[in-house]
């Protein structure tokens, strides 16, 4: 505490003027202080709304990148299930087309074998009615000779 000296009529003016100034001196630079704080308080609770704001615009992406990765997970899947439905539809066509043409081929081998045994007839039948009629003409020829001698 300041101790003043004192003077016929109180203290001295002087040194209570100057312990005022002082006072007033610390007052404004408290005042100074206070406003530096309170514009650093503003600044700051700016800052934290804007951050709160970018939090909430992050959180929103989030939800967005969450619901696109289930979206594509299951899209994903559905693809998978159709990629495996359409290639058992093509190993079943397949399966079909192949046990067609085997099965045309057997009929095509099977009507060749039997055009080839008919062949086979024929040739004998033919060779027998060229051997009978080679003995009849033998037998002619024979008769010539019997006939002329």
């Amino acid at each position: 505490m300041e101790k003043f000296t004192k003077t016929l009529r109180g203290y001295d003016p002087n040194e209570v003027n100057a312990f005022i100034d002082q006072i007033i001196n610390q007052v404004e630079h408290m005042v100074n202080d206070i406003k530096v704080k309170n514009n650093k308080i503003t600044s700051l609770e700016e800052e934290v709304a804007n951050l709160k704001h970018k939090l909430e615009q992050y959180e929103r992406m989030e939800a967005t990148l969450n619901r696109a990765i289930i979206m594509a997970e299951r899209t994903s899947e559905q693809i998978k299930l159709t990629a495996h439905q359409e290639s058992e539809t093509l190993i079943n066509d397949a399966k079909r087309n192949a046990n067609r043409i085997v099965n045309d081929a057997l009929l095509r081998a099977e009507k060749t074998e039997m055009e080839a045994d008919m062949l086979r007839r024929n040739v004998t039948i033919f060779k027998r009615r060229l051997k009978e009629i080679i003995e009849t003409q033998l037998e002619m020829v024979n008769d010539i000779e019997k006939v002329n001698f």
